[in-house]
């Protein structure tokens, strides 16, 4: 979930060891600086510039979670000083030190393009300027970068989205986890701010969260909250526009690629949130082709092992599972090598690298690539329905003869349960337990198989209703029992009804058989010798994502719940498989399968 692993820069000095802080006799530092924007509002940064006139390169940090906070969280500013850089720490408008009123993401394109060029207009400015951060300080470089600022040479965007479509929603289901979001780490410097009733300190709004959460999570229609009316009205504004939406074109970024000059770092993680590793693959893709005709493309693309957080980068585990020490890596360094090339013309090599660069679970390695995905072999695995009065059936390289039908009855009012509230891999075995999930396991791994890149679903299903929504889960099943996730939750999620997102909501005719499948499932991993491949299947993953309410009515909107019978079909006409990208390393292609 969004708030439970990302990194809460509005509690840092309360939950995190701070960053140990130079003395400023080796730097000057300028607190409060105003920054003015087009339409007159100030935003206060603060400045961080080494001993001397310069002029220097300048990077730009923007956040919402607080800029004294980030100063005392995070060590990359004050390296990036040591190493010859300017650094301008800002408050996005309406928080902390900032004017004017806050809206997530909807000012940071025009508000980043000023502070961007305020930036290299400085007497301390060289002109050339840099962007980076995280999550949030990941969004706003985007949404800056499309607007065209001149003199922004380099940035790299971390663990951010490509579209609005896989980041409020995912395939059409609402993301819960904006409402802890908001109250974690927005709503108390509003209540602060304006004096409201609640909670105005990280502490009270910790507290009032364990108190709060399953009222605030359960709550329908959505639009019933009332929790956060007062602190965050664009939540209600958000919710009034469905994913296909064109209003939602200001966080839209697919079709914006050309508008980039900047040399661009594409950054996630496997168990970042939904939209990280989508967003990282989608805007790397973008970027380059949109940059075919060029000589030089200036877009690279890191894909590593973590959680969502900087912190995450120097850790060897995602939640349960443990990934070796050659997982970590040293964030502010990435960033700072890429600056060096792209920003102070320092010939250290980037540009002579491969352009990609994952970490392959499992095995526990890095590889490099010239694209993504790097070639793979698709390799089609049938699902065979379970024996009557179970819901374990198989998968196996055969399609099936004749026809075979999985049936479960999802109801919304009592919905599978995610229940960890932290990401990264955990084990879901107990998930086998419910009656409304289907397992279908292949046989032991007879050698490694490694598997990386897209994973294409392709379920053929009915329903006794007008919509529903269909969760195919990817599980590296052990020998032991233990059953790895191998991706955040919504990656992995159909809404039915925006089957076609640009053809905006189609109900179901009840019965009818449709082809449906997640697009976005996509990981690096290694399922071992012994090992099996688990697709786990359900009508809801609660409460990272919203119940469809399965009677043809919006959660946004209504209450009314209805159960409803999902059919799963394999046969000839109806062959329901996952289509996994494999890579082969010395093996032959029958030998790594099992079956």
């Amino acid at each position: 979930m969004r708030v439970n692993c990302q990194v809460l820069c509005v509690i840092a000095a309360l939950t995190c060891a701070i960053a140990p802080q130079p003395p400023t006799s080796d730097f000057s530092l300028e607190q409060n600086v105003a920054i003015p924007m087009r339409d007159g509002v100030l935003l206060r940064a603060d400045v961080l510039r080494p001993k001397g006139e310069g002029p220097f390169s300048v990077l730009v940090y923007r956040t919402p979670y607080g800029k004294h906070f980030a100063q005392k969280e995070y060590t990359i500013f004050h390296r990036a000083v040591q190493r010859g850089y300017a650094v301008v720490i800002e408050d996005v408008r309406g928080r902390y030190a900032s004017g004017g009123e806050f809206r997530p993401y909807e000012n940071e394109g025009h508000d980043g393009y000023d502070t961007i060029e305020w930036a290299a207009k400085q007497r301390w400015s060289n002109g050339d300027v840099g962007t980076f951060g995280l999550s949030y300080p990941g969004a706003v470089q985007w949404l800056a970068a499309v607007e065209s600022p001149p003199h922004l040479k380099a940035m790299v965007p971390a663990m951010t989205f490509s579209t609005p479509q896989n980041f409020f929603y995912a395939s059409g289901t609402w993301d819960m986890s904006w409402i802890e979001w908001i109250w974690d780490n927005i709503a108390p410097d509003v209540r602060a701010r304006k004096n409201l009733p609640g909670a105005k300190t990280a502490e009270e709004a910790i507290a009032a969260w364990k108190e709060t959460a399953p009222r605030m999570l359960n709550t329908l229609p959505l639009k019933g909250l009332e929790d956060l009316r007062g602190v965050a009205p664009y939540y209600y504004d958000w919710l009034s526009h469905p994913a296909e939406d064109p209003w939602w074109d200001w966080a839209e970024l697919r079709n914006k690629y050309r508008r980039v000059h900047a040399a661009v770092l594409n950054f996630s993680g496997w168990y970042d949130d939904n939209y990280g590793p989508e967003g990282a693959t989608t805007n790397f893709n973008g970027l380059l082709e949109s940059r075919a005709n060029d000589s030089e493309k200036r877009t690279h693309l890191l894909l590593g092992p973590w959680v969502h957080g900087v912190d995450a980068t120097a850790k060897t585990t995602s939640g349960e599972r443990e990934f070796g020490p050659a997982a970590a890596i040293d964030y502010d360094e990435v960033v700072l090598r890429w600056m060096d090339r792209y920003l102070r013309g320092v010939a250290n090599g980037i540009d002579k690298e491969k352009p990609v660069r994952y970490f392959v679970m499992g095995d526990n390695t890095w590889r490099d690539a010239d694209s993504w995905p790097p070639p793979a072999t698709p390799v089609e695995y049938y699902l065979n329905a379970p024996p009557a009065g179970s819901n374990r059936g198989t998968i196996s390289r055969e399609k099936p003869a004749h026809r075979q039908v999985a049936a479960f009855v999802s109801d919304p009012g009592n919905p599978v349960l995610n229940v960890y509230d932290s990401s990264g891999a955990h084990d879901y075995r107990k998930l086998a337990e419910r009656g409304d999930v289907l397992l279908f396991d292949s046989a032991p791994m007879e050698r490694d198989l490694e598997v990386t890149g897209p994973i294409a679903v392709k379920i053929f299903v009915s329903c006794d209703c007008r919509d529903f929504d269909l969760w195919v889960r990817l599980l590296d099943l052990a020998p032991d029992g233990t059953a790895f996730n191998l991706m955040s939750p919504g990656l992995d999620v159909q809404r039915a009804s925006y089957r076609e997102m640009k053809k905006g909501r189609q109900l179901l005719r009840p019965g009818k058989i449709y082809e449906l499948g997640p697009a976005s499932l996509l990981t690096s991993n290694i399922f071992q010798k012994g090992h099996r491949i688990r697709v786990q299947i359900s009508g809801s993953f609660f409460p990272n994502f919203s119940r469809n309410l399965q009677s043809g009515e919006l959660e946004n909107e209504s209450a009314r719940l209805q159960k409803a019978r999902i059919s799963i079909y394999g046969d000839r006409r109806h062959p329901s498989r996952i289509v996994l990208p494999s890579i082969q390393r010395g093996a032959r292609q029958g030998d790594v399968l099992g079956d």
